[in-house]
């Protein structure tokens, strides 16, 4: 990794907090799912993040009233804005509109962040989805937030969504000297797919002499439906004023990305592979950009720009499903040349992670981790899950999990209700404090434990996981005909039914999750593997089978090879 870039990384954890710097977000149209719907994936990936459901009811408030804002990461008050007339209900990154906002923080030029500034990207996340009915009404209301208060966090890609649309929102500040962002906003065509993990994406885009584009000064026209790119006015004149660019750089080869955060080894190594593994599951001819995702970046001689990036977005292969898009967020690089659980830091049970840090020294060489989608110190994840046929007033879904998505299972949580699991809800335990009563703590008993013996006891997490969000998916169109029948007759019905549906549904699922870990623990302890068997007639009890399957013949071999004869029995097996 460059040394420019180590210091980029490590002030930008610094300044943004860890609350989110290792995200993933992927994003699909409507006419690229099988329902027609869009979805968006967000997995927040923190070692001190905590695992819960954030809530805020809609509310009315009085001219006057003023909102405290506090920096998502950190909890630190920034300063107060003036509240607005009406609130929508907000559950985790979902509002009752079906509106939806994910991120992934990339970082970007240093000295660009403002400590003075009043809107973290937290606060423009949930704040955000508190006033907006539709994805470009978020990103009027975010851009302007930003413009009038400043923005006091580093880099940000966002994913917005709505029932039809899904857009990607790139932004950074300006320092201290300027208040607020230069930001670049694109909508995904539809029939298309995007994602972004921590590196910043948009590279060039159309400007305002096309009749898809328009400015910041011209930020109401963004609900004319013929506009799909909205960019800061002042995007590339910052740049050229900072000496970002050179004259070499115009309209037409302008890369927002490449100007506010360009790519580099660990930009494609441990943040664009994550895309191109999304990519190359659903989409034909990734192979292409495989170079590129191992971090082997070639540049433009001109501007300097990387030019062996992959597109913003692509078209997939097949039709995709929520299922899909859970299944996903579970990658760890499987199938191809640095697939995690085949290299000698797998260990004898295949484990697909690497304790971090995610780079190391050895005589003075710099080597790396791999850091694919799925990551043991994941807080939340969800897939937001929006369709324009969902009876207004019923909101969308929100598929939630805690702890590592590829052990956790995604549970339904629609929008609308007007209460949260108690296994999820804020409070219910902390990072430092244990709750039996705690979704987080429960699946990370399961997880942590599956880590001993990955290729022994995963298995078992993830036929459990994938029966339960089968069925959890198969209900979704009963559940909402029911529903639907209640609107017609009182709202209220309807939301009391989807709450009771939803908070049910998860705080099954923990007590059934804590049982499942009494289970594996009583069949996997010290190392065997014990299964009951049938007690025979005339015995009062009898052992349970036990299997002993060691460590497998590969990881054998690896331990002959380095201690020789160490081991060796000359009389062969006499004991």
């Amino acid at each position: 990794m460059k040394k420019i870039r180590l210091l980029t990384l490590t002030l930008s954890l610094l300044l943004a907090g860890t609350a989110s710097w290792a995200c993933t977000n992927f994003i699909v149209t409507k006419g690229a799912s099988t329902d027609g719907s869009t979805f968006i994936s967000y997995a927040a990936d923190s070692h001190v993040l905590y695992g819960e459901l954030y809530f805020w009811p809609a509310a009315d408030y009085k001219e006057g009233d003023m909102l405290k804002v506090y920096e998502w990461d950190t909890g630190k008050y920034l300063g107060e804005i003036p509240q607005v007339a009406h609130t929508y209900n907000v559950t985790g990154n979902m509002n009752e509109n079906q509106v939806a906002i994910g991120e992934t923080t990339y970082g970007g030029r240093h000295e660009l962040y403002d400590s003075t500034a009043i809107m973290d990207y937290g606060s423009l996340i949930y704040i955000g989805l508190q006033r907006s009915k539709n994805a470009r009404e978020a990103i009027k209301v975010i851009t302007t937030l930003m413009a009038k208060y400043g923005y006091a966090s580093s880099g940000e890609s966002f994913s917005i969504s709505d029932p039809n649309e899904v857009w990607i929102l790139e932004l950074i500040g300006k320092g201290q000297e300027n208040k607020g962002a230069v930001w670049v906003a694109r909508m995904i065509p539809d029939g298309y797919i995007a994602g972004h993990a921590n590196q910043a994406r948009i590279t060039t885009f159309p400007w305002d002499n096309d009749k898809t584009s328009i400015s910041s000064k011209n930020i109401d026209k963004i609900f004319d439906t013929n506009i799909t790119t909205v960019y800061a006015e002042d995007v590339m004149s910052f740049a050229k004023q900072k000496g970002y660019i050179n004259d070499k750089v115009n309209k037409k080869n302008f890369s927002f990305s490449d100007t506010y955060a360009p790519v580099d080894f660990g930009g494609a190594r441990f943040c664009e592979i994550r895309v191109w593994a999304w990519f190359n599951d659903v989409s034909e001819g990734m192979d292409q950009y495989w170079d590129y995702a191992k971090g082997n970046i070639t540049h433009d001689d001109k501007t300097t720009y990387a030019n062996n990036r992959m597109p913003l977005w692509v078209k997939p292969s097949k039709k995709i499903s929520v299922h899909d898009v859970m299944n996903n967020m579970r990658n760890h690089l499987e199938g191809t040349e640095l697939d995690m659980s085949k290299d000698v830091g797998a260990g004898a049970y295949g484990v697909p992670y690497r304790w971090r840090g995610l780079t190391w020294k050895v005589d003075d060489k710099t080597y790396c981790n791999e850091r694919a989608t799925a990551t043991q110190q994941t807080g939340f994840s969800f897939v937001a899950h929006s369709n324009a046929n969902r009876p207004a007033g019923l909101g969308g879904i929100i598929w939630f999990g805690v702890d590592d998505a590829a052990s956790s299972v995604y549970t339904p949580i629609y929008t609308s209700i007007n209460r949260v699991p108690e296994c999820f809800k804020v409070g219910n335990g902390a990072m430092m404090e244990f709750s039996n009563k705690s979704a987080f703590w429960i699946f990370n008993q399961v997880t942590n434990f599956a880590y001993t013996r990955y290729s022994a006891i995963h298995p078992e997490i993830e036929a459990k996981q994938q029966a339960l969000e089968k069925k959890y998916i198969a209900y979704t169109p009963a559940i909402e005909l029911a529903a639907a029948e209640l609107l017609k007759i009182d709202k209220n019905l309807a939301v009391e039914f989807l709450t009771d549906y939803s908070v049910n549904t998860a705080n099954s699922l923990t007590q059934d999750w804590k049982e499942f870990y009494q289970y594996l623990f009583v069949k996997y302890m010290d190392g065997n593997i014990k299964t009951n068997r049938q007690v025979p007639e005339g015995y009062k009890y009898y052992t349970p089978e036990v299997k002993q399957p060691g460590y497998g013949e590969e990881f054998y071999k690896r331990v002959v090879k380095e201690t020789g004869e160490q081991f060796l029995m000359p009389g062969g097996d006499t004991h």
